[in-house]
């Protein structure tokens, strides 16, 4: 193996490639819908989602930012949100209209920012898009959970019975908010620096 290869394939870059892997996994768990997959769909999606934090750490830490892993890494993010998101529409667990909003917003964003690069411009990703992305996580995974569960090993406390789909869909809609907030927040820094 080459050493460019080797740079290529680096821990960060195969994380993020994990990353892309389990999108079909969660697609297919999801088609065959039952508490146990949905259970199963969750962790891929979870630990994906930490893949997200630790293949950009492992990166910044040991000096190994590519090209590639700077392409591979917002796509990933945005396929396996996409197809979860997409999943969850006929299991009626997210309003289709929400998935509409949240989709067109990475859309244009990452137009902006592509127009903004072009003429050497970055726009910084904002505090206000990390947010929307933890909360947007957290709300995936406990709305793949969806269903009732006893904690405690199964031990059955009725104060414990939690229903996941309403904590998940009210953190859903805090999501929501940011992902509409964080994208007039570009729309607005784009026109901002364009106006100069």
């Amino acid at each position: 193996m080459t050493k460019s290869y080797q740079q290529l394939l680096n821990l960060p870059n195969i994380l993020t490639l994990s990353r892309i892997v389990a999108v079909p996994v969660v697609v297919v768990l999801l088609m065959f819908e039952s508490k146990q997959t949905c259970f199963w769909a969750a962790m891929v999606f979870l630990a994906a989602s930490l893949t997200d934090w630790l293949d950009g750490y492992l990166a910044r830490k040991w000096e190994v930012v590519t090209v590639l892993g700077k392409f591979l890494d917002p796509l990933a993010d945005k396929l396996i949100v996409m197809a979860a998101l997409i999943m969850l529409i006929p299991l009626d667990r997210v309003p289709a209209w929400a998935v509409f909003i949240i989709l067109a917003r990475d859309i244009i964003v990452s137009g902006i920012r592509s127009i903004a690069s072009s003429e050497g411009i970055v726009i910084d990703a904002s505090p206000l898009g990390k947010y929307k992305t933890i909360f947007q996580m957290i709300a995936l995974v406990i709305l793949l959970l969806h269903y009732q569960y006893y904690w405690f090993f199964g031990v059955q406390f009725d104060f414990l019975y939690a229903s996941m789909h309403h904590v998940g869909i009210i953190i859903f809609y805090i999501s929501l908010v940011l992902t509409i907030w964080s994208g007039v927040d570009y729309f607005a820094k784009f026109f901002k620096i364009f106006a100069r």
